[in-house]
């Protein structure tokens, strides 16, 4: 496997990651109706387009979309993690109706919405990372 063929493994991986993450997050409000708070709506913006920007990176092997994808991930990771940081802090409140503090969901009694969504969001910003340090080796030869 040529280096090419590892850019495009690992673009495939953050796709299917962000592929995942978009899905569940449909599932939570279309499947169970569940109703996304602000801070949801902001980690959607950031993820959704991770999508098809990794997607569309991962058919043509660019390495260089790290440009692109690390910023919305980490600053999807900084998002998840205030709103992770508002559920676990009762006095804490966001938006306007202070929805960000309920806990809708709870999966294997530690993961919630916003938990599920900074895992998300921290492996496609190790997989960015990554892919920068390899576009910086190809760049640098």
């Amino acid at each position: 496997m040529g280096p090419f063929d590892r850019v495009r493994a690992l673009l495939g991986v953050l796709t299917f990651v962000a592929g995942v993450a978009t899905a569940g997050s449909l599932y939570f409000s279309e499947g169970l109706g569940l109703v996304p708070c602000d801070l949801c709506w902001y980690q959607r913006i950031l993820m959704y387009p991770l999508v098809v920007v990794a997607g569309a990176a991962a058919i043509e092997g660019r390495a260089g979309v790290w440009k692109t994808g690390l910023p919305l991930s980490l600053g999807g990771v900084a998002v998840a993690g205030y709103h992770t940081y508002v559920q676990l802090t009762p006095a804490a409140t966001c938006g306007v109706d202070g929805a960000c503090t309920a806990v809708l969901w709870r999966g294997l009694s530690v993961f919630t919405i916003p938990r599920l969504a900074l895992v998300a969001f921290a492996l496609l910003s190790v997989g960015f990372f990554v892919l920068a340090l390899v576009d910086r080796d190809r760049t640098a030869v």
